[in-house]
């Protein structure tokens, strides 16, 4: 099976000119002057091993070369970079840009990411090859494009020495299609909606199961291939979260000899598209200026610059606290570290019967909150990681947005501690210990973390989902149905963040079985994904918190110490 049906290259075209022109305005502002010189590139077409030819942009620096490349491969569009050459050009770079196999100019079929290790790796050699380049050529990015940089530094080709990626997966399979086996239906549902495919999204949803071509394509799958510096940029909301945090982790103390050692990780407070909600982070250089060490970036690698860069410490990071616009507080800031995660201790805070969240274990015999969950009635998405990339068609909020306008629904669960009489700093990887039943053979569990405010707004800062078959793994021999009733323990990884909860706040879980449209709805019947020759049915599920089946979030607690960078 092909991962999306092939799709007319001309389709929605103007939509998705539009959205490559919102991912690039802001970011890279240039005089007219610039612009027009910017805009003088030579186009090509530039053959791939199977004879398929990509159309391709070159920008030159005035004056004699050869230099240095970068290289940017977009689905969106080549001509809208022309606004981003002259960054690179006046660095004294040459600049590629190029449509990717079946897109807009380019020749072939578009089928997302199914070639770019292979496109992005002949696309490398053949900009090493031409009389302008010296050979040396670094690859840029932000979200499909970065994505595309992963895959070519897995590809490993000889003349990639460096790469800067912004907000890109590690994983397509378990991160951009799915969450703990939940389709993003506003993300991924909407977007193949956008590009004409929307009849192909039951197909996609049926690919939900571990499989060899997810193997071949998928970056976390290749990754060990990788031998080059790369600098990760992220955002603490940004749906690519995990993947930016994983990839510098893994690559910077298991990659090759190149790549380990050799990586940078910069996490803001910001996401893939504008925050909404009533918090703003003061001090930080926002999503644009995650790019602002990627010129000092190139010239230690490509030029051999002795800009400091290399012997910066590895990570820095925005650190959150309470940040309510006009009262935000001072222990926002930027800091620094040697390795991601910092040092903390694993700390359980307990669900318990009366709704409180305490760091003691419940002592209750039996105890479970029970609620419904009615798929033709599903909790609304109130912010969170999401990305709002289609505002007129399909609307969503994005961040740490009040989720008090879902208080009096019977089928969100709240659990919260006392007012803290102290600071609670966590930095890492936020888990939630579930132990949870229901009367059919599936549904899906959502849950949030929540930083309650003094005056009662509860910022959502972490939030994630886990389908009940797959508590076990997502390979198909690990698809185990649930025992109506039985109680089961399943993990739900809510990925990462570095939060201070502030004296007077409250640390809050919150708990539902929907959250449409970040997700897509289970109407609990069991049937195959992708089906619905079945009529939905309202599930009874329920939430333990006692002696023998204690639930609980595991939060990194750490000092509230800090070096600022």
């Amino acid at each position: 099976m092909r991962m999306i049906p092939k799709i007319n290259h001309l389709l929605k075209s103007a939509i998705l000119i539009v959205i490559s022109v919102v991912l690039l305005s802001g970011v890279f502002a240039l005089t007219g002057q610039e612009a027009r010189r910017a805009s003088q590139s030579s186009d090509v077409m530039v053959a791939m091993r199977d004879g398929v030819k990509l159309a391709t942009s070159v920008y030159l620096p005035e004056g004699n070369g050869p230099w240095p490349v970068i290289v940017t491969r977009t689905p969106y569009n080549k001509a809208p970079y022309a606004q981003r050459a002259a960054r690179y050009t006046s660095a004294g770079y040459v600049y590629v840009t190029q449509d990717m196999r079946g897109r807009f100019k380019s020749e072939g079929s578009y089928e997302p990411y199914q070639t770019d290790m292979e496109d992005g790796y002949d696309t490398i050699e053949w900009s090493a090859k031409q009389t302008w380049s010296n050979g040396k050529v670094g690859i840029s990015g932000r979200s499909a494009m970065g994505i595309a940089a992963n895959l070519a530094a897995a590809a490993d080709p000889p003349h990639l020495l460096c790469a800067y990626v912004v907000t890109a997966s590690e994983s397509l399979f378990d991160e951009s299609y799915f969450i703990g086996g939940v389709f993003r239906e506003h993300f991924r549902g909407n977007f193949m909606r956008l590009m004409g495919a929307e009849s192909q999204i039951p197909a996609m949803k049926a690919r939900v199961l571990m499989d060899e071509q997810w193997k071949r394509t998928d970056f976390i799958h290749h990754r060990d291939k990788v031998r080059i510096p790369m600098f990760q940029i992220g955002g603490w909301f940004d749906m690519f979260a995990k993947g930016t945090i994983n990839t510098f982790v893994y690559l910077q103390n298991q990659g090759r000899e190149g790549a380990r050692g050799n990586q940078k990780l910069w996490m803001g407070p910001w996401a893939h598209s504008a925050l909404n909600g009533d918090l703003a982070f003061p001090g930080e250089r926002g999503l644009e200026g995650g790019f602002g060490d990627e010129m000092r970036w190139f010239d230690a690698w490509l030029k051999g610059a002795k800009n400091g860069i290399r012997e910066e410490p590895p990570v820095t990071y925005y650190h959150m606290a309470a940040a309510r616009k006009g009262e935000v507080s001072p222990k926002n800031e930027l800091r620094t570290a040697s390795a991601w995660p910092p040092a903390s201790r694993a700390t359980n805070y307990y669900l318990m019967p009366d709704g409180g969240l305490g760091l003691k274990a419940p002592t209750a015999a039996n105890s479970a909150t029970a609620y419904k969950h009615d798929p033709s009635n599903p909790v609304p998405t109130i912010g969170g990681a999401n990305y709002n990339n289609s505002p007129q068609q399909y609307p969503i909020t994005v961040g740490p947005v009040d989720q008090r306008p879902l208080k009096e629904r019977t089928d969100y669960l709240r659990f919260q501690t006392a007012p803290l009489t102290e600071d609670v700093t966590i930095q890492g990887q936020v888990l939630f210990k579930l132990w949870a039943a229901t009367d059919g053979p599936d549904t899906d569990f959502m849950v949030k973390l929540v930083d309650v405010y003094p005056d009662g707004y509860e910022a959502v800062i972490l939030d994630s989902t886990l389908r009940a078959r797959y508590r076990k793994g997502r390979e198909a021999r690990d698809v185990v149905m649930m025992k109506p009733n039985q109680p089961e323990q399943m993990t739900i990884d809510l990925w990462s963040t570095s939060l201070t909860f502030e004296k007077g706040h409250r640390i809050a879980v919150h708990i539902s079985s929907s959250n449409y449209p970040r997700f897509e709805v289970n109407p609990n019947t069991g049937e195959a994904p992708g089906k619905s020759t079945i009529p939905p049915r309202v599930a009874t599920n329920k939430v333990f918190h006692d002696s023998a089946h204690a639930t609980a979030i595991i939060l990194p607690v750490t000092p509230n110490q800090h070096r600022e960078r």
